[in-house]
């Protein structure tokens, strides 16, 4: 079994929208990023790949190729579930945390969890998506952008 811790971070920009796990939020800001700069599923992603010893998000995805310019990030998770599987790993378990005053995303958090799951191919139970604030503290507290933290548990395939 392996463990694998993923992060990302983007900065608020106004004329964008608002990806989070693939869902579109209502907000009256979206985040500045290469690709769709879904911040949740980068981190997410991140922690399938870092449990894989195979580098980063950035290794596999470079903001600096115009390939992946506006892409969907969870495009981009399912591929990398795709080569975790390639490699012999199965995921038992990913959980992740947004850090972002607002908006509130519960009433997300399950079409967030769905959209995950099936881009990694396994069922929603084994993917955790919560919120937390951090009480005006920080860039997330002034409201400047939005953190992710994502945790995943790997194990070999049999067969």
């Amino acid at each position: 079994m392996r463990v694998g811790i993923g992060y990302d971070v983007h900065a608020f920009t106004e004329g964008r929208p608002l990806v989070l796990g693939g869902v579109d939020v209502p907000h009256e800001m979206g985040l500045i990023g290469h690709s769709d700069a879904d911040v949740l599923a980068h981190a997410l992603t991140d922690a399938i790949i870092s449990a894989m010893r195979a580098g980063d998000l950035g290794a596999h995805f470079p903001d600096s190729d115009p390939a992946y310019a506006d892409a969907c990030s969870i495009d981009l998770l399912a591929r990398v579930a795709g080569m975790m599987r390639d490699a012999g790993w199965r995921l038992i378990d990913a959980d992740t945390v947004l850090v972002l005053e607002r908006p509130r995303v519960s009433p997300y958090r399950d079409a967030m969890r769905a959209n995950l799951a099936e881009a990694l191919g396994v069922e929603v139970e084994a993917v955790g998506v919560k919120a937390t604030t951090t009480e005006g503290l920080g860039f997330a507290g002034r409201e400047e952008g939005v953190a992710a933290y994502a945790v995943v548990l790997l194990e070999r395939a049999s067969g």
